[in-house]
């Protein structure tokens, strides 16, 4: 089995200010499915918002959408999804002082921050959009308030289209990473083998954990320096870091997954 795993927003979908070729989502539809790939969407989307995606851009259903920074995880099967309740399960087991309300009482009083919308929460995941200029100064005292506490992983990241700062509080045992790890688990996948695409700052996870990562051409520039980092300091990370010129394509969102998919034999 190949398992084809990506990121959404500007690693497979082309909406950021880079340009995009022209066919190349038809491309990695037919290529996926000539190839009998298992196509995994790894997101911060909710299910809603990666079904407007699909809808808008024209990309494939894929057989497993890892949602909400890996909180939650669905199967496609003839035309409908299934919630996978044994990861459900699998995240209150391994991280059993997570407490999602406890986690949003400890920073109520931090300035800088706002809760995100009803929408982007959920029993695994406090989120708020941050003043992006006091970052280092909003993580600090978040840190001080939260780190170690409540067996969580606290993820930020930047959207670069609006200019926000976006901060996830997860349990430590449900992320990008892990979720795709179970994933990999359940199909018998060695992570070795699973190719993962992404592009933003909370891809650092999977990027650095072992799978077979891919870095499109747009990354982002802070992302790119830390999984370097990563790579200097593990040399049996894996990580290709598409530069576009490949079977006349750019390297930019999906011409990058196809270009990484490639190097790994994905599509052989």
């Amino acid at each position: 089995m190949k398992i084809l795993a990506t990121d959404l927003d500007r690693t497979l979908l082309p909406n950021g200010h880079w340009p995009a070729d022209e066919g190349a989502i038809g491309e990695f539809n037919a290529l996926t499915e000539r190839h009998g790939v298992t196509v995994v969407y790894v997101t911060g989307r909710n299910l809603p918002l990666a079904e407007r995606a699909i809808a808008d851009y024209g990309v494939r259903y894929p057989s497993i959408l890892i949602g909400d920074v890996g909180t939650t995880i669905r199967r496609y099967e003839d035309g409908a999804w299934s919630f996978d309740d044994g990861w459900v399960e699998h995240v209150k087991r391994a991280s059993p002082r997570w407490n999602a309300v406890a986690v949003r009482e400890a920073i109520a009083d931090v300035s800088g921050i706002v809760e995100q919308e009803d929408e982007h929460l959920n029993q695994f995941k406090q989120s708020y959009y941050v003043d992006h200029g006091r970052r280092d100064e909003v993580l600090a005292r978040i840190d001080a308030l939260v780190k170690g506490r409540y067996d969580e992983v606290i993820v930020y990241s930047y959207d670069s289209q609006n200019g926000k700062g976006l901060l996830d509080f997860l349990p430590e045992s449900a992320t990008k990473q892990t979720a795709l790890e179970y994933v990999c688990e359940e199909f018998g996948v060695p992570k070795g083998e699973a190719v993962f695409c992404g592009d933003s700052g909370n891809d650092i996870f999977p990027l650095t954990a072992g799978f077979s990562g891919v870095l499109v051409r747009n990354a982002d520039e802070q992302l790119v320096e830390n999984v370097r980092k990563a790579m200097a300091e593990d040399p049996k990370l894996k990580v290709y870091f598409a530069r576009g010129g490949f079977n006349g394509l750019s390297g930019y969102y999906t011409s990058g997954v196809i270009e990484g998919a490639y190097h790994y034999g994905i599509f052989a």
